[in-house]
This record gives structure tokens, C-alpha cells and sequence, in this order.
């Protein structure tokens, strides 16, 4: 109902068009609810501003609106980070690696793709891609600009990665 209520008023209106889910939720579902329906009227050019309501703290919200537009290539600031989902093929904890690294990284502005996944069946295609990626190893292997550099082992994993990481980006400025 809310896409469609947007197309409608859309093509009625030459005015700037504010988006928003009002009362999406919590913040997984409201994530989820808001990065749908404003992702598909952004995806159709549809939208000037944009608002994320959640049941949160308002710092979740905008973190959200921003990574609905980092997703839709419309804003590119921080970090993008790729990482795989769990499965039985990792050979680090990927789920803990990402989070401390969103965590350490918050406050860099400057746009890097970064790949962390787990194993060699789809890290190194998705390391090669990225700024920076990990590809899961024994021991893991460290890209750096699409090309294989060096390894890296599960203990210094997160120290390293942002240690290259925030390298990178001073090499860039």
C-alpha cells in the first residue's frame, strides 16, 4: 500500500517527495519493512529525502536510511562491507569478524569496498572485486587492490584488517 500510495502522489506532484514507513517496527523488521519500500520507489527515481522510523535509538535510524542508500549506489560514504553468511566452509568466525570491524570502522567517512569471507570457494572472486578483501585460509589470505598479498592468521585478523584498511584510505587522501 505505501509503494503504491508513493507512485500515485509521485505522478500527481512536481514537489520534492519526503519517504518514510511510518512505524516500521523494531529494528530488524522496521530495517526490513523501510529498506523495501523505500528501496523500490529510490530504485524508480522516486523520492527526494528519506526518513527510517524505528522503534530505536534515532542513530539506528540513520544508520539505516544510509545504508538503504549505500545499497542502492545513491550515497557512497564509509565502509560497504561484503562478507559471506555462515556455513560449514569458514575458517574464521565471519559473523564476529564483520561485527567488531563495523564497529572499529564507524568513523571512517571515506568510501572502500571491503570482502571479508570465509573460505576459498567465493572469497577470492569477491576479493578481487573490493578494495580490500579476506579470503578464508589456513592461513587466510589478505587482497589488497584485487591482488593477493599476504596472510594473515586467525588471531590478528581484525587488528590487521584495520590496520590495511585504514592504510588504504590514507594512501587515497
Amino acid at each position: 500500500m505505501t509503494i503504491d500510495a508513493y507512485r500515485d502522489l509521485a505522478q500527481r506532484i512536481d514537489q520534492p517527495l519526503h519517504l518514510g514507513v511510518t512505524e516500521a517496527g523494531a529494528v530488524r523488521a522496521g530495517s526490513v519493512k523501510s529498506a523495501i519500500a523505500m528501496g523500490v520507489l529510490l530504485s524508480e527515481g522516486i523520492g527526494d529525502t528519506l526518513r527510517v522510523s524505528l522503534a530505536a535509538d534515532p542513530v539506528e535510524e540513520v544508520k539505516v536510511g544510509f545504508d538503504i542508500l549505500k545499497s542502492l549506489r545513491l550515497r557512497s560514504r564509509g565502509i560497504n562491507l561484503i562478507a559471506c553468511p555462515s556455513c560449514a566452509r569458514q575458517e574464521f568466525d565471519v559473523i564476529s569478524t564483520v561485527n567488531a570491524l563495523d564497529a572499529r570502522l564507524s568513523d571512517i567517512i571515506e568510501p572502500l569496498n571491503v570482502s571479508v569471507l570465509g573460505c576459498v570457494v567465493n572469497g577470492p572472486g569477491e576479493a578481487r572485486e573490493a578494495h580490500v578483501g579476506l579470503v578464508g585460509g589456513t592461513p587466510n589470505l589478505l587482497y589488497i587492490g584485487g591482488v593477493p598479498h599476504h596472510k594473515v592468521g586467525n588471531a590478528e585478523l581484525v587488528d590487521e584488517l584495520e590496520r590495511v584498511i585504514r592504510e588504504q584510505i590514507h594512501r587515497a587522501q
